[in-house]
């Protein structure tokens, strides 16, 4: 009862600040209703996952790839956009489905910026990362997974679907509420070349370590009992 109380809470708080927005502020911020909505998308994920009947096994692989997603990305600290946290999150979805990809991809994204810094993109990035997770594990449904599959699929969710997502955070960042056509696809030709080295470095390894990973993750699954 609590916890419907607390969800009703942030809802109802995350919508006024919506409406307030658009009926009562002198001039909408399009950042905040962005940033809004993001978090309100997130929620979903979130409330059913906590839903289920987790045990405490479950929960630690989880954590154990978000940690491993985080230190990834925080290895290749001085090598900027070559980063293999979408490709643990990818991994992760192919391994342990949908649902659990997309948390891994949120939570990745969310504790890593503590490191590389918090600010208004992070929401954008959590979706970001989210979604990647998310498409992976509905796509290796009934895709065979082989390492031309997963480098493949890879490249392509961390090229468009990343990128398309985390550059959206500087358009609004750089226009805000004076955003034109002309002004978003001008940043987003900027940030091509950047999306395409993470979209490259997703691929390569995916194609080096993927399948490996996967055996691993795998067989500490079937040993266990997870899924």
């Amino acid at each position: 009862m609590k916890k419907a109380f607390l969800y009703i809470t942030v809802a109802l708080s995350l919508a006024f600040i919506v409406l307030w927005q658009f009926l009562f502020a002198d001039s909408v911020n399009y950042y905040i209703v962005s940033v809004v909505i993001l978090i309100a998308s997130m929620l979903p994920f979130f409330v059913s996952y906590e839903q289920k009947k987790v045990t405490a096994r479950d929960i630690t692989l989880t954590a154990t790839l978000i940690a491993l997603a985080v230190v990834s990305r925080a290895a290749f600290y001085l090598v900027p956009q070559v980063k293999p946290i979408a490709a643990v999150v990818i991994v992760s979805a192919v391994c342990l489905g949908a649902h659990k990809g997309y948390i891994v991809g949120a939570f990745s994204a969310f504790v890593s910026n503590f490191i590389f810094g918090q600010g208004m993109w992070t929401p954008f990035q959590m979706v970001a990362l989210g979604t990647v997770g998310l498409l992976a594990g509905l796509i290796f449904r009934w895709l065979k997974v082989n390492r031309y599959t997963l480098s493949i699929v890879g490249f392509v969710l961390a090229t468009v679907v990343y990128g398309a997502i985390v550059d959206m955070s500087t358009v609004l960042s750089a226009y805000g509420n004076n955003v034109t056509l002309k002004g978003a696809l001008s940043i987003y030709a900027s940030g091509a070349v950047f999306s395409l080295v993470f979209g490259g470095a997703t691929a390569v390894f995916l194609f080096l370590f993927g399948m490996p990973f996967i055996t691993k993750i795998e067989r500490i699954s079937k040993k266990y009992g997870l899924n």
